[in-house]
C-alpha cells in the first residue's frame, strides 16, 4: 500500500505511486531500464549540479506536463540532450500519457502543484542515482521532495 504523504500544505494524491514502488515498477520495464546518462548529459549533470539541473526540470514540467493539453503531447520530450529529458523518459515523466499510467496522473486537466513536486521529486531521484552511480557509490541520497513524499 503506497505510504500516504502529506506535504506542507496537507496533500495527499492516493493515485501518485510511493517512490519505491515506482522504482521497482521501472526497474521491470524494458524500455524505461534502458536509459542511463553517460556523456555530454552526465557531464552537465555533474558539472552544473543537481539543484541547476532540478531548476530546468521545473521549467520543463512547468512548460511541457502541466498545462491540460500540452503542445504534442506525447512528442514534446526529446530523447537527448538534457539530462532532464533523459530522466524523464525513465521515469515515465515525459508526457501526460506516462504520468497518467504509470503514476496515476490523470490527462485533461492542468497539473496541480503537489504532482508537479512529486513529478519533480521523481526526476531527482533518477538524477541522484545516475549522479551516485557515477560516482561508484551506491547509497542512494534521498531529496527533499521524495522523503516528504514517502515520509
Amino acid at each position: 500500500m503506497p505510504s500516504r504523504s502529506r506535504g506542507a500544505h496537507g496533500w495527499y494524491n492516493p493515485r501518485m505511486r510511493d517512490f519505491d514502488q515506482l522504482f521497482q515498477a521501472l526497474d521491470q520495464s524494458s524500455f524505461r531500464r534502458q536509459f542511463r546518462l553517460e556523456g555530454k548529459e552526465l557531464d552537465y549533470l555533474l558539472g552544473k549540479g543537481l539543484a541547476i539541473i532540478l531548476e530546468h526540470a521545473a521549467g520543463f514540467i512547468e512548460q511541457r506536463l502541466a498545462p491540460a493539453n500540452p503542445p504534442n503531447d506525447g512528442r514534446q520530450t526529446p530523447m537527448r540532450n538534457h539530462p532532464v529529458f533523459i530522466a524523464q523518459h525513465a521515469t515515465a515523466t515525459c508526457c501526460r500519457g506516462c504520468l497518467q499510467k504509470w503514476h496515476g496522473i490523470p490527462k485533461g486537466r492542468e497539473l496541480r502543484k503537489d504532482e508537479k513536486r512529486y513529478a519533480l521529486g521523481v526526476i531527482e531521484r533518477w538524477l541522484a542515482r545516475q549522479a551516485q552511480m557515477a560516482a561508484g557509490g551506491n547509497d542512494l541520497p534521498r531529496s527533499s521532495a521524495e522523503a516528504s513524499h514517502n515520509a
